[in-house]
């Protein structure tokens, strides 16, 4: 049996980069041990479905050493004393996806005459934050007394998902790796990202996250747009980002949604703590976020809001999220409405090839596109 010549340091690199286990694999790859101590050579299709289980290019096995690998995107995260100096293949793979989808929908916003984002890149972080959060508020129709007459997050984020989708931007969210549900994305390593351009605006949002999270998001990222500037991004609205432009971000995103005047008068003049709850279903935000601004607005002290951030995190992280739901639901949210219904429009009028629309799509089947196309109301 042909065995293939591959450095035991590519098959330890490529298993460490994974985030998996040498015991997860045992029962698929029984040798694996002995290809890790040089003992034994796999053969290739051994090799090539080793590469699969660890999510990573079978080319890259065959190299002299471990690749040095870097975020396509500029990677702006300080997420607290996590170790960000090894990126996931999840996450590279996610980014991967969005940029191919992006590239996609660019060629067909200037083949199609659709006009540009003139939002994108028309601030910079000297921008005042209350005018800019003003400018992202108008833009989206982003209303206010409209947030709060809605009962649940979801419907708040749905909402504004679909307003910054109207104003041009492709927001993707979702909570694993395509679609596979075996590849699940952690929001200890990252929230989102930003992808700045000016036919197609990108916003990706960890679908993982708790949706009042999420929602501070996206207003986080629109703000990346509107610098201009893509960015993999640190919108923890507790920690202070050691970059200019994350804190920048993170002002704008909190005055986006929780606007510092309305804010200062819906605080009640005692306990405030205990209004937590209320000011958060108020403006459809995480208590995390409320906290955070009763901070801003120097009605805590820097160590009741350190000490009443941590207990709040320690709750909300102790509730378990729930997933699943309806495929066809849940895709469109996953590759961005505007996207999926622009991609069935082309490849129906035969602009598109099917092989690629499948492939962006992430489906195989012909019965499933179709299903796409009734559910959103293209085809009869």
């Amino acid at each position: 049996m042909l065995r293939v010549d591959v450095a035991t340091e590519l098959l330890i690199w490529a298993l460490e980069r994974s985030g998996r286990e040498p015991d997860d694999l045992m029962g698929r790859f029984p040798r694996l041990q002995q290809w890790l101590l040089g003992d034994v050579q796999p053969t290739l299709k051994q090799l090539e479905s080793f590469s699969k289980a660890v999510y990573v290019p079978l080319g890259y096995l065959f190299l002299l050493e471990p690749p040095k690998e870097t975020t396509p995107i500029p990677d702006l995260r300080t997420m607290g004393s996590a170790d960000l100096s090894r990126i996931s293949p999840n996450l590279l793979d996610t980014i991967y996806l969005c940029q191919n989808r992006q590239a996609w929908y660019r060629d067909y916003a200037r083949t199609s005459g659709e006009d540009t984002c003139d939002f994108v890149g028309s601030t910079t972080v000297n921008s005042p934050v209350e005018s800019t959060a003003a400018m992202i508020r108008a833009k989206l129709g982003f209303d206010l007394e409209q947030r709060r007459s809605y009962s649940t997050w979801t419907d708040a984020l749905r909402e504004f998902i679909s307003q910054a989708e109207s104003a041009g931007v492709l927001v993707m969210v979702s909570g694993v790796v395509g679609n596979n549900n075996r590849r699940k994305l952690d929001p200890e390593e990252f929230r989102g990202f930003a992808i700045a351009d000016e036919y197609a605006p990108l916003v990706f949002i960890n679908g993982a996250d708790t949706k009042a999270a999420q929602m501070f998001t996206l207003a986080h990222e629109l703000a990346h747009l509107w610098l201009g500037e893509s960015a993999l991004s640190d919108v923890d609205p507790h920690v202070a980002p050691g970059h200019r432009i994350e804190q920048w971000c993170n002002s704008v995103a909190a005055e986006v949604l929780v606007p510092q005047k309305d804010f200062a008068l819906a605080l009640p003049k005692n306990e405030l703590l205990h209004a937590k709850q209320d000011l958060a279903r108020r403006y459809k935000v995480s208590t995390l976020v409320i906290i955070r601004r009763m901070f801003d607005i120097r009605r805590l002290t820097f160590d009741e809001y350190r000490d009443a951030y941590e207990e709040e995190r320690a709750r909300l992280m102790a509730i378990k999220r729930a997933g699943g739901g309806d495929f066809y639901l849940t895709q469109p949210a996953r590759a961005s409405k505007r996207f999926v219904k622009a991609l069935v429009v082309s490849t129906l009028e035969g602009h598109t090839l099917y092989k690629e629309a499948y492939s962006l799509l992430g489906i195989k089947k012909s019965a499933t596109f179709e299903e796409f196309g009734h559910r959103m109301g293209i085809i009869a």
